[in-house]
């Protein structure tokens, strides 16, 4: 990482000695018993939970290139936990960008010391990659209030949560017809599905989020109604962004440990490191993240230059970082051989917890197309 100036070299620094020494030690316990809300509060005494929110409301006003260093990091030390604070800042960074300067007074400084914790709700059980037919649909009753009513899936925070940033149609069908809303927990007519049994990021509790007559005040709208489709596609090119940077911090953990057993562990009587074939799929391994870090690290910048290629590239990062991060994970896991099936090693939970990075935030598929429509328009 010799490209990065001082202040960046610091903050790469910061979060990997907290990624050591509080998450990387108990990532495996946090998939029995859930997130742990000191440490989230300890990741935003570090500026964490508030990275791209201006320093006038408490954040800490960094760049996507930034935060993409800090949860490349992070998930070296716990993937489930560095996911569910990107998806926090997202919402931070939305309510900062599009909310009115009493919405950002009132939210943000509890947001940003995670004194109240924000989830994000577009998915919904009838509509995945198509969001733009969600049908939560937000009637006025009267000048003062919404009244929500629908189902909002796969939510990371359910019940979890204190805020959840909710896309709603106060309109006619299509995107013009939604608006963002906030919804604070507790309120009437919120509640929640089981917690889902997952395959990964089993620390995280997701879950549906029911609306239900929920009554919530017009004034917890962002923005002017018809725009909420628009701030949550925005929100989408740094969020996959930051996907992509778990997702690489995961699959550098996978290659750490399988480093260190390959020169540990012995066959045929001599160390599994000294084998050619385990020496080329480790070249391939290094290679192969060292160019996904490459092309995360330009779309970061395109997206902070405001690029009118950015959102091709964060789709391009995404897709390709998340493909590859996976592979190369699975890779470790075979270097452990049967060790690496095993949940000692923790390179099985690596594996699971990356799998569901090429579905969220837009699968896979849907970022091809995202890259082939915004190519053939030229």
């Amino acid at each position: 990482m010799s490209e990065l100036n001082e202040d960046q070299q610091l903050i790469v620094d910061t979060a990997r000695s907290f990624a050591q020494k509080r998450l990387r030690p108990n990532a495996a316990r946090w998939e029995e018993e859930g997130l742990d809300r000191n440490v989230l509060r300890e990741l935003a005494e570090l500026g964490f939970a508030g990275i791209y929110v201006g320093e006038a409301h408490g954040g800490s006003g960094l760049s996507r290139l930034d935060a993409a260093l800090i949860f490349e990091e992070l998930s070296r030390g716990c993937i489930a936990t560095a996911a569910f604070l990107s998806i926090h800042n997202m919402c931070s960074w939305m309510i900062d960008s599009f909310g009115s300067e009493e919405q950002r007074a009132h939210w943000l400084p509890q947001l940003v010391t995670m004194e109240k914790i924000a989830s994000y709700c577009l998915t919904e059980p009838g509509s995945g990659s198509d969001a733009a037919a969600l049908r939560t649909t937000a009637k006025t009753d009267g000048n003062e209030h919404y009244v929500l009513n629908g189902s909002k899936a796969f939510i990371s925070g359910a019940s979890f949560s204190d805020v959840y940033v909710v896309m709603c149609r106060t309109g006619d069908a299509g995107p013009k017809g939604v608006s963002a809303v906030l919804v604070e927990n507790e309120t009437p007519g919120l509640s929640f599905g089981k917690l889902e049994d997952k395959m990964g990021w089993r620390a995280q509790p997701t879950a549906i989020v029911n609306l239900e007559d929920c009554k919530t005040p017009v004034a917890n709208r962002l923005g002017p109604e018809g725009e909420g489709f628009k701030y949550a596609m925005k929100g989408l090119d740094g969020g996959r962004l930051n996907i992509a940077a778990c997702a690489l911090g995961g699959a550098q953990d996978a290659l750490d440990r399988a480093l260190s057993y390959v020169k540990e562990r012995k066959q045929f009587g001599k160390q599994l490191a000294e084998f050619q074939n385990t020496q080329f799929t480790l070249a391939d391994m290094q290679t192969d993240l060292a160019a996904s870090r490459a092309l995360l690290h330009m779309a970061a910048r395109k997206l902070d230059a405001k690029a009118h290629d950015a959102t091709r590239y964060c789709a391009m990062a995404k897709r390709f970082v998340t493909d590859t991060a996976f592979k190369v994970a699975d890779q470790a896991l075979q270097l452990h051989g049967g060790y690496g099936y095993l949940a000692d090693y923790e390179v099985e939970r690596i594996v699971r917890d990356l799998r569901v990075h090429r579905i969220l935030e837009g699968t896979n598929e849907i970022m091809r197309v995202i890259v082939s429509r915004d190519m053939l328009r030229e």
